[in-house]
């Protein structure tokens, strides 16, 4: 108002002096319009170098930001193709697990050598084998004896245990089986021990040892022997090996192997084996033998290229082992037992034959 009303009350002479004279404003209205001018241009400055500022922030962030835009997409592809191959995993391990199991339950044993193999033989309420029932005891007591093929041991020590061998000797192809047998020795005379300490305890008698020479209990009998000098596990082929050579047996078992060494080995194989065994025994002595049926073989010829090549070349059948026996390598008498054998597992029933030489 002070600046509107200095320029009202200006004093000109006339309109002409008015129209002549050249416009000029008071000192301050000219440094107040100055003053408005700097402030323009200073804000004009101000935003020019906030634009500039904000380009060069905007200029500077570009990669950053295309960098973490990139690193979102790579990070959205991941979890899509994630997403995507997740059913395709889980469809994958349910395969492989699949197969593992299917691998298991189909893995091959080509000479016969499962691992659990008296599980599938002896169910939880049986006591023995069925077999012992059918074995004699004048076969066993104070003889020495053979267990061709005898997998993890459990017949060759009870056949040991409860008709008093002096000696029997168990061999296997396979070295887990050896050492599994070995184990199961260990552990049913600790086994035994235990039961004959509780018993002492309990009755406060003296202490009697087991004489397996006899299978009685005898007390401070000089024949008294420890199941582990009786019973030994090893290693061998016995189609193949010459160990043998030397050593005599007053009875030979072979249980459900026969078939094993004729996939493996063919007719030839199972000719020596007869004849080695004929060999090995004593005069008088005894052969026992569980022959598998030929069933068994279709079933399991496919278990190696070798047990499949044989099948097909095989002549001689289960069926004509019997003959073999007695008129081709000369045994002179054989038993049949299948009649007294009862309680078997199922794919058990098998025939069993005890050949006199």
């Amino acid at each position: 108002m002070d600046s509107l009303n200095l320029f009202c009350n200006l004093d000109y002479t006339s309109s002409s002096d008015l129209a002549l004279a050249p416009l000029t404003l008071p000192l301050s209205l000219r440094t107040m319009g100055q003053d408005k001018d700097l402030n323009l241009k200073k804000k004009k400055k101000r935003s020019r170098s906030n634009e500039k500022s904000v380009e060069l922030l905007v200029v500077a962030n570009e990669p950053k930001q295309i960098q973490q835009q990139q690193q979102q997409q790579q990070q959205e592809q991941v979890i899509a193709n994630e997403d995507n191959q997740k059913p395709k995993q889980q469809q994958g391990n349910c395969n492989q697990n699949k197969k593992s199991k299917k691998k298991k339950s189909q893995e091959s044993y080509p000479f016969g050598n499962y691992k659990n193999y008296y599980g599938y033989r002896i169910s939880n309420d049986m006591d023995e084998d069925p077999r012992l029932k059918v074995l004699k005891k004048e076969w066993f007591q104070g003889k020495d004896c053979l267990d061709i093929g005898c997998n993890s041991g459990i017949m060759t020590i009870h056949i040991a245990n409860k008709f008093g061998c002096r000696s029997i000797l168990g061999v296997d192809i396979d070295s887990s089986r050896v050492g599994d047998a070995q184990w199961h020795l260990r552990n049913f005379v600790r086994k035994q021990n235990h039961a004959k300490l509780v018993e002492k305890k309990s009755s406060g008698s003296k202490e009697e040892s087991i004489s397996l020479s006899n299978g009685e209990a005898n007390t401070g009998s000089a024949e008294t022997k420890d199941l582990f000098q009786i019973v030994s596990f090893q290693k061998e082929n016995f189609v193949h090996t010459r160990n043998f050579d030397e050593n005599h047996y007053d009875t030979i078992l072979c249980l459900s192997v026969t078939k094993w060494i004729h996939l493996n080995w063919g007719d030839d194989g199972l000719i020596t084996l007869f004849s080695k065994i004929w060999r090995l025994l004593n005069p008088g002595g005894i052969f026992v033998m569980e022959p598998q049926p030929w069933k068994s073989y279709e079933k399991n010829r496919r278990v190696s290229e070798t047990t499949a090549m044989h099948h097909r070349t095989i002549v001689l059948r289960p069926e004509h082992f019997q003959e073999i026996l007695l008129d081709k390598i000369g045994f002179r008498t054989v038993e049949d037992l299948t009649s007294s054998l009862s309680g078997v597992s199922k794919g058990f029933d098998r025939q069993i034959l005890a050949f006199k030489k």
